[in-house]
Formats: C-alpha cells, structure tokens, sequence
C-alpha cells in the first residue's frame, strides 16, 4: 500500500492493535448543522465510511500493552477537525491521562473545516492544550503521520509527539500545495513536503508502513513505560585502577579509526533502541545520536557524540547540541534517566557555528544538565576535546574509558596557543591532567572501564564492560532519593578545585 492509497482510520487501528483488543470511546455526535448544505455533506460523509464524524478515538493493546488510540479518517471530509471532531479529541486524551494510559495519534487530515469556520479553527488550542497536560503528566505521546497531514492539525496535535514518525510517501505540510498554488500562482517546489524529507530534516524521526506500526509502538513504549523501580544490579566491577600508559598514547589510542563508539555501543550492547532525528524542529547534525534505549533493564535517554562521523562529516555544530537538549527535554518529560556519551575532538569552529549560537549552546546544555531532574551518567568514551565535550558532561555519575580523556582544548591546539607549536602537545596533555586517571584523581571522573590493551583490539569485550557498569550506575541513581541526588550532583561541580 502506498501513501495515496489513503489508508482509513479502521485500517489503521486494525494494524496496529492487537485482535480483539480494541474498545471505542466515542460517544454519538448529537449537533445538527443550520446549513442544509453542510448537513447534506455530513450525511454523505457518514453513509460513505460508517463514521460519525472525522475522528476515531478508543483503547487497545500493542503487544499486550494497553494504549489509547486517536485517528483521522481522511474520507470523512478530508479529515477535517470542526468542533464535535475537537471535543472528541479533547476528551478521549484527557480520559487517557486520567487513566495513565500511552497515547498514539495518527493524523490524516486537510486541517480545520472551513464549513465551521473560527470557532473550528480554535479546537486546535484545547486540544493541544489536553495534549500538553497529558505530557506534563510524564505520560508518553507517540505520533504517526498518514498521507495527507497538512494545517492547523500538523500545527497542532500532529507536531507535539515526543516521538514522531510518518507514512512513505505522505505529504506533511502546513500549507497544502493546492491552496499555495491558488494563492501564490505556482506550485509548491516538489519534494518538499515528502516524509522522507522531513525525516532527512529532523523534522520526524523516521518513515516506516503501516505495518510496521506496532512493532515500533512496542519498542518506544518498552523503553518509555519501563519500570523506574529496578531491583539491586550487582556491581562486581569496581573502577579499573589508572592507567599508566603515557598519555600520548592514550590520545593516539582514543582516535583510532576502528575504536568502538556511541554507535557500536548502541548496536551491540544496549536493548530496544529507537534512533530519533534532530531536533524535531528543522536541524539534524550527523554527530549527535540520539535515541531511547535500554541498558539492560534500565531505561534511558542517550546522547551520543559519533567520534567517526564528526571526523567524516564535520564537527559538532549548535544542531547538534539542539538536539542534545531535545534529549534532555524527553528526560525530564518522561522522567527517564540520561545517558551522554562524549567522544568529541572539538566543536565545529566555523561561520556557520558562530552565526548558529554554538557558544550559547554550550551554556543551555550546562545548565540544563546541571539542573535536569531526571538521573544522569555520563561515559566519557573516546577523545574530550573543549566545549563540544564540556556541553554533555555534568552528570550525577562520570565513567571514562581508559584511554578517554578531557581537556579545554585538542592538545595540539593548547601547544600552539602557549608555545605557537603543536610539538609541545604531549608535554600540554600531562600538565593538564587530561587522562583518565587524573580526571579520577580530580574528581572529575567516578570510576574507569579498563581496556585491555585497547578498546580497539577488544570491542565486544570492552563494550559488554561498559554496558554493565551502565546498567548498574543508571540502577543505582534510580533508587536514590530525587531531592539528594540533585543536590548532590550540584555540590560534586560547586567544590572543583576549592580544595
């Protein structure tokens, strides 16, 4: 089935709940239209799909969790919302917070009807205001895009999702081409609109059929509804002592090309993982990953720095610390712990980067890390090179590869400020006190994942290393009290180097 096949509402939640799970909550729409015209296309509207109105709206089971479902019919009036289709919104997610139940919307829609005007077109308001509460609730709300989803609909409930994904093929838009072209006396630029453009965007986090709906509902939802509760891990592995390999050979170490990464690390150790792109808002940076996942049983948020993929792409730029801090906002949303991963030579020092904010960016990320709610561990992995390291590092817990390390700048480019050489870089290293154990002995770091002789040389190893201490640290911050472990990760940064 393709996009402009118009896949109906029923289909849809034919696909994605399980048999014989789903239960309606609709109750019958009672107004009566004073426009005989209206009333007249409402009739037809109703004999042609067996509905009542637009919306659809109930219960089921995704793989055995139960889960509250709104959807678009498209043939109802090209899925037009007036003000019996928005109070059926409106109340079908205020009964889904009131329950605790996951929400999964599926927009299909041309947006407000026209035939109801204004007071239509304000629906949009209640609803996202139902939907603002239900995720101030910290309750999960998931958002699959149908062809088409275009005006007050996308601005409104179809944009809100913590996690987003949409139809092939589909068209998304505000404005639809049809009304541009009226409007303006051309067409809209092709492509544009495309699911698969808005995911290369950021815009939604990825582009899969209706039948694979389910399973990535189940995956997300794993993650998102996972107990925050953990029964005590067992934590055989005490920090690793200091490595005393010279530290210009654990800076060689950190950037060998074949040395695992966040992305290895997402792939062979960590569980139900879900990739999300960019921002959500326009910007993706292939040097931030960002995903939900699980550490054995804990969940999380991850905020991974690709090492590779800023060395062949280019650096971090402020997109991908945006991104980072959308991260950070679905933590303290669903109050899922946070895990970044650092592996950075060094933020992107160009044009676009300073007319982007990258500095201001830097300082939304420390202040948003030092004061987010939700539990956080960070795994200094690879290099930690300035800012770029510096934004995803305040955490309640730091673990450090052995050969990671962390300094205000790339070694070579300290040399050439203090010496206008890059000769002296290894003599810069050791005076700054960059390598992992000095960060320990600082403080700064809590405990060390050996690597035996190189992470490079053992990947699966290291990894299953890194992963365990993961589980344990996030289990460990998850049955601490909230208001201690907060203060506690304030004053661990207030007392740096006051003796």
């Amino acid at each position: 089935m393709t996009a402009q096949d118009g896949l109906g509402s029923l289909e849809l939640i034919a696909a994605v709940v399980d048999p014989g799970s789903w239960r309606g909550w609709d109750e019958p729409v009672s107004s009566v239209p004073a426009d005989p015209g209206y009333r007249a296309d409402l009739a037809r509207a109703r004999e042609r799909t067996g509905l009542d109105e637009a919306v659809v709206t109930g219960e089921g089971r995704i793989r055995g969790r139960r889960v509250a479902v709104i959807a678009c019919e498209f043939a109802f009036l090209a899925g037009s919302i007036g003000v019996d289709g928005g109070e059926r919104l409106m109340r079908a997610v205020e009964r889904a917070t009131r329950e605790r139940l996951p929400l999964l919307a599926s927009p299909a829609s041309g947006g407000t009807r026209m035939q109801e005007g204004t007071i239509a077109f304000l629906q949009m308001v209640k609803v996202a205001a139902a939907i603002a509460d239900h995720k101030q609730a910290g309750l999960p709300y998931l958002v699959y895009l149908r062809h088409p989803t275009t005006g007050g609909v996308l601005a409104s409930w179809g944009s809100l999702g913590h996690v987003s994904a949409a139809e092939p093929g589909a068209l998304i838009g505000f404005l639809g081409p049809r009304v541009h072209e009226a409007l303006y006396g051309e067409p809209f630029p092709q492509g544009v609109q495309l699911a698969e453009n808005l995911r290369a965007r950021g815009l939604v986090d990825g582009v899969i059929p209706p039948a694979e709906v389910a399973a990535a509902a189940a995956r997300v939802l794993d993650v998102l509804c996972a107990p925050r509760e953990i029964a005590e891990i067992p934590d055989a592995q005490v920090s690793d002592p200091p490595s005393d390999v010279p530290v210009a050979e654990s800076i060689r170490r950190s950037r060998r090309a074949d040395r695992p990464g966040a992305r290895t690390l997402l792939d062979q150790v960590a569980r139900d993982v879900t990739l999300l792109s960019g921002t959500a808002a326009g910007e993706c940076d292939p040097g931030l990953l960002l995903a939900l996942a699980r550490f054995g049983a804990a969940p999380c948020v991850v905020l991974g720095q690709d090492g590779q993929a800023q060395r062949s792409h280019h650096p971090l730029g402020p997109a991908g610390l945006r991104e980072a801090r959308r991260g950070m906002r679905l933590a303290a949303e669903l109050g899922l712990p946070l895990v970044s991963v650092i592996d950075t030579g060094g933020a992107a020092l160009s044009r676009e980067a300073e007319e982007g904010g990258l500095a201001g960016e830097i300082a939304r990320c420390l202040a948003e890390l030092v004061t987010l709610p939700a539990p956080t561990v960070c795994l200094l992995m690879g290099e930690g090179a300035g800012g770029g390291a510096l934004a995803l590092l305040p955490a309640d817990r730091v673990i450090a590869a052995e050969h990671a390390w962390l300094s205000p700048l790339p070694p070579e480019g300290a040399s050439v400020i203090l010496y206008r050489t890059t000769e002296r870089a290894a003599e810069i290293a050791q005076s700054q006190r960059v390598r992992s154990g000095d960060l320990l002995a600082d403080s700064i770091v809590d405990r060390i994942v050996a690597e035996r002789p190189d992470a490079a040389d053992e990947p699966e190893a290291f990894l299953a290393r890194v992963g365990a201490v993961l589980e344990a640290e996030l289990a460990g911050l998850l049955r601490r009290d909230p208001a201690e472990r907060m203060a506690a990760r304030r004053q661990r940064y207030r007392r740096l180097g006051s003796g």
